[in-house]
């Protein structure tokens, strides 16, 4: 399979559009439930959703919807704040995390959806505490405490992701991303 096979045509499906709507909304009115309750930073609720939707849609949709929804978030609700950048190096973070792992669940659509998600979640964080840790040095924080207290303080949110997305896709996706419908060849007589 070719890098170019995984993406597909450039255009998003209607199916697409919807799914990526739909996550994308998700995304940013479960944090408002989460925080009422004080569990919004302990569970990464905005999480839940953007990576779902990542075994659902292409890659170039997934990481664009989780690109966007924590900036908008940020704009809307001031949840996640962009001092410090917390908008924004989220953003960073689930916009890669949803394209690899889109593209992985592309790569591999008969795989076990834990054996993609775990080490794609694993790899976000560390890249969230790198960014993290970059931004306190630059800042001139104690960069280890905060990084440190940034990777602590993410792992309920990981596993409540473990526990809940894989029953999920299991359930509901075909296992495979939409894409642009096509036409069923014609058989000759």
């Amino acid at each position: 399979m070719r890098p170019a096979d995984l993406e597909g045509p450039t255009t998003a499906s209607a199916r697409e559009l919807a799914y990526c709507g739909v996550f994308g909304a998700a995304a940013l009115l479960l944090p408002v439930f989460f925080h009422v309750l004080q569990l919004g930073r302990l569970f990464m609720p905005m999480y839940l959703p953007l990576v779902a939707l990542a075994f659902f849609v292409r890659p170039r949709a997934a990481a664009a919807t989780s690109l966007v929804a924590p900036i908008l978030s940020g704009a809307l609700t001031g949840m996640p704040p962009f001092y410090p950048p917390i908008a924004v190096l989220m953003s960073l973070e689930l916009g890669l995390t949803a394209l690899v792992l889109s593209a992985l669940n592309l790569r591999f659509p008969r795989a076990n959806p834990w054996l993609l998600l775990a080490p794609v979640l694993l790899a976000g964080r560390f890249l969230y505490v790198a960014l993290v840790y970059g931004f306190a040095r630059i800042v001139e924080l104690p960069a280890t405490f905060v990084a440190g207290a940034s990777l602590l303080s993410g792992w309920p949110g990981v596993v409540l992701m473990l526990i809940v997305i894989p029953p999920l896709v299991l359930r509901f996706a075909r296992r495979k991303p939409t894409g642009p419908e096509r036409p069923e060849p014609r058989k000759h007589d």
